[in-house]
């Protein structure tokens, strides 16, 4: 079988020699115009008067159009129409788009985009969280609350209670392709667009809207992005709308691609958050009950800032048991750009908060960070660790579950401390003693829980008892340089919280000489989608992968996909190119079956042979003979998601289909006189299910803990007091380097299945390896609290200077 072997991205070659192709390398007719936005150079107030003859008589102008011109909507947003393409009048930040050049070259575009004469009436921008609040600038009526349990009763009556402050700044996606579009008319009005983008049927839907006809008229194609990160889910709508109005205004092909400046200056980053946390706990860190308040800066507009939100509430709880919490989530509108999606899609934002907490507790009680999350973790699944990976018996009742989950906990602790293990469970668990409560904070049962026996394997195989000793020492003998070592885990929640999104289609066609040519509708930006997608036609089929094509996503293929995210583009594509791909397989079946005599089931695919019985033939052969003997050989396959529902509204429901769990280890050295640092070591185990291809798998997992690393530790947003955005270059912003990853990298996956019925019991490994990136900032936190004994309160991200700041404050 192709899957679950370790073979390359389906485009490496392409990749290292320079020859892939995207959008910006597309040849394109003679004459096509390239267009640029004029942006606002205030960020709040209206505009007042407007001069553009300098901008239309600039060399090369052929056409500047503003919001009056535009024949449709003038709207590019992905959820309320809140998003002016082209501003109406008004400026909500600084870097808006107010007026569109086309010209004859990019350069032409560029400069002519930069000679308008703007006259503002500014106003007082709302940037910070206090002037959000102050103003009551929201995109809801009020806060989103989620609540389980009586938590104010739990906080009253805990032994303990801590409260805290973080903050965390937002991420710039830093795709190595910048926003790019092209649109090419068509004969009829008809329009072809090339777009950069995760969602081609977003770009679809808003280039027919702004130009008046049905979406059918409008096809849009991408075969390769060179990094998405969510960046390119709805970002890129403004590029391929402007592209595709022009090209009907003028007739010509039109182009847009951002400079990197224009890029970071006018598209949404991640969400920013503060998060408030009250916390009750017992003298052994477990937790009694948690209030936490979130605060988002959203930016001007909605965007996807409410799911993104939701998502931090879902994963507040990370991987922990709360028998009593609060969630409160402001979402907050503010004079800058729109905040958008950002891998793990507000999931990291939730989850650094109660990782911060349980660091917290552990320094106040004086434990081991680590022993402290392990008492809080959920009750594992039963069978946890097997080939299973976690499932529940198959004839278990429902009711049976929590209960059986408690007792194999019960048992792990009890014969791993050598003691009864009451101390920490609250005495031995009979069978009239209350079933444990095993729910989230959004009343979802956790029946899939693999983190015990995860984090065993890899303290131990890590040496993490004898490396906190040897950090211990060390720190004990230098003065300068300090070292820290912290673990976190990952249970990330899979699947679109909004569920109809839960959906794909495929297209199959097997050719008579048994080649295979496959379409679905989910993008490759990298991660080697298609590679395993390919991989899976190819094991359904019985064939190697070389027979195997998969062609650029195009709406005209597959119609009403959904965006490649919510780290479900394997699980969603796979399944349905694999139901497409068993259509045509089993017509063969049937075929040569008939002809033979034989039953179906007599009929096997494998090792590129088609057997009747013990009579073989090449799959070629069989794919000639069904042609021959008029048997379609074309399929679609469709997919949905199985067993979820969600109520947003009242936070409550199955918005997962599974989880999938990770843990890692950072080692870190700090310099206490400049807060430089430096990451020593990484040791990461992460669940893949069974892997369709560990090669990939394991580089998505380096990739996701170094970004979500450089999210908390280097990269650094800055606006001034004005909105304008100051770090909007790599000379300004810094993203992680070759020479800033750890010098040993141990990744290994966790050898196990998923329990639920996915793609060869596969699991999603795009977002949740972003999360193990949050140890890196914890272990900056153990290093600083080595300099003293008050808790350092390390924010983030934790540049030299924040960590330098830390350092002060723990030896106040």
């Amino acid at each position: 079988m192709s899957v679950s072997k370790p073979l390359p991205h389906d485009a490496a070659k392409l990749h290292v020699t320079g020859t892939a192709r995207y959008v910006d390398d597309v040849p394109m007719p003679s004459g096509t115009l390239h267009l640029a936005f004029g942006t606002s150079t205030i960020a709040r107030g209206t505009i007042r008067s407007m001069n553009l003859d300098a901008v239309k008589n600039a060399p090369g102008v052929v056409a500047v159009l503003t919001a009056d011109d535009l024949p449709f909507a003038n709207d590019v947003s992905p959820s309320i129409h809140d998003e002016p393409m082209l501003s109406d009048g008004t400026i909500h930040y600084l870097g808006q788009p107010i007026f569109l050049v086309v010209a004859r070259t990019h350069l032409q575009a560029r400069f002519a985009a930069r000679q308008a004469d703007i006259d503002y009436t500014k106003e007082t921008p709302i940037l910070s969280i206090e002037d959000a609040l102050a103003a009551d600038a929201r995109f809801e009526d009020g806060p989103r609350i989620y609540t389980k349990g009586d938590v104010d009763a739990a906080l009253t009556s805990a032994p303990n209670r801590l409260t805290g402050r973080l903050e965390m700044g937002g991420q710039e996606h830093f795709y190595l392709e910048g926003q790019a579009a092209l649109a090419l008319p068509q004969e009829g009005g008809d329009m072809v667009v090339q777009s950069s983008t995760q969602h081609p049927t977003e770009i679809q839907h808003k280039v027919a809207e702004s130009l008046g006809v049905a979406m059918h008229a409008v096809r849009v194609e991408i075969r390769r992005m060179g990094g998405g990160f969510g960046g390119k889910e709805s970002q890129g709508n403004a590029l391929a709308v402007s592209c595709a109005v022009a090209a009907q205004l003028t007739g010509k092909p039109c182009k847009m691609r951002y400079d990197r400046d224009d890029d970071m200056t006018i598209t949404g980053k991640r969400h920013d958050f503060r998060i408030d946390y009250d916390v009750g706990f017992g003298a052994d860190g477990r937790l009694t009950g948690v209030d936490f308040t979130h605060y988002t800066r959203c930016g001007w507009a909605q965007d996807l800032s409410l799911p993104v939100a939701d998502r931090a509430m879902l994963h507040a709880d990370n991987a922990y048991l709360l028998p009593a919490a609060r969630i409160t989530s402001h979402r907050l509108k503010t004079n800058m750009q729109s905040a958008t999606a950002f891998r793990g899609f507000g999931g990291p934002q939730g989850m650094f908060g109660i990782e911060r907490v349980m660091d917290h507790v552990a320094h106040v009680l004086g434990q081991d960070p680590c022993e402290v999350r392990r008492i809080n973790y959920y009750a594992a699944a039963p069978t946890a660790g097997g080939p299973s990976g976690g499932s529940f018996p198959a004839k278990m009742k429902p009711e049976e579950k929590i209960e059986t989950a408690d007792l194999a906990r019960r048992s792990a602790v009890n014969a791993a401390s050598g003691s009864g293990g009451a101390h920490r469970f609250g005495g031995a668990h009979s069978p009239t003693t209350p079933k444990r409560d095993n729910t989230t904070p959004y009343d979802m049962d956790v029946t899939d829980f693999i983190l015990h026996e995860m984090t065993d394997k890899l303290l131990n195989d890590a040496d993490y008892d004898a490396r906190q000793q040897a950090v211990s020492a060390w720190n004990n003998s230098h003065a300068t340089l300090k070292k820290g070592i912290a673990f976190s885990p990952v249970k990330f929640g899979i699947s679109f919280t909004l569920t109809h999104l839960n959906q794909a289609g495929a297209l199959v066609h097997v050719y008579q000489d048994g080649s295979v040519q496959l379409n679905h509708g989910g993008t490759e930006m990298g991660q080697g989608l298609f590679q395993k997608v390919a991989q899976v036609a190819a094991s359904r089929f019985g064939i190697d992968i070389t027979s195997v094509k998969i062609t650029a996503t195009d709406t005209g293929k597959v119609p009403n996909t959904s965006a490649t995210a919510a780290s479900s583009g394997t699980d969603l594509n796979g399944m349905a190119v694999q139901k497409a791909c068993d259509i045509i397989r089993d017509r063969i079946a049937a075929c040569l079956a008939e002809l033979h005599e034989v039953k179906p089931n007599a009929v096997t695919f494998r090792d590129g042979q088609v057997f009747v019985d013990d009579q073989g033939m090449s799959f070629a052969a069989a794919a000639k003979i069904a042609y021959e003997n008029r048997v379609s050989l074309s399929a679609t396959g469709f997919y949905k998601t199985p067993d979820v529902a969600w109520d947003r509204i009242a936070g409550k429901g199955r918005p997962f289909f599974y989880f999938a769990y990770g843990a890692a280890i950072s080692e870190v050295v700090i310099d206490t006189l400049t807060g430089e640092n430096r990451l020593l070591r990484v040791d990461v185990l992460h669940d893949a299910g069974a892997s369709l291809n560990p090669a990939l798998d394991i580089g998505q997992i380096e990739g996701g803990y170094v970004q979500g690393a450089g999210w908390l530790t280097t990269e650094e947003l800055v606006w001034d007091g004005a909105g304008r955005l100051r770090t909007h270059a790599p000379s300004t912003y810094k993203i992680p380097a070759c020479s800033d990853r750890p010098e040993v990298f141990n990744v290994s996956l966790w050898d196990g299945e998923n329990p639920a019925e996915t793609i060869y019991r596969s699991k999603a490994v795009g977002e949740p390896p972003f999360m193990l990136g949050i140890s890196a900032h914890l272990a900056l936190a153990n290093a600083c609290t080595a300099c003293g004994a008050t808790y350092p309160d390390l924010q983030a991200p934790a540049t030299a200077q924040e960590v330098l700041q830390a350092v002060k404050r723990s030896r106040a």
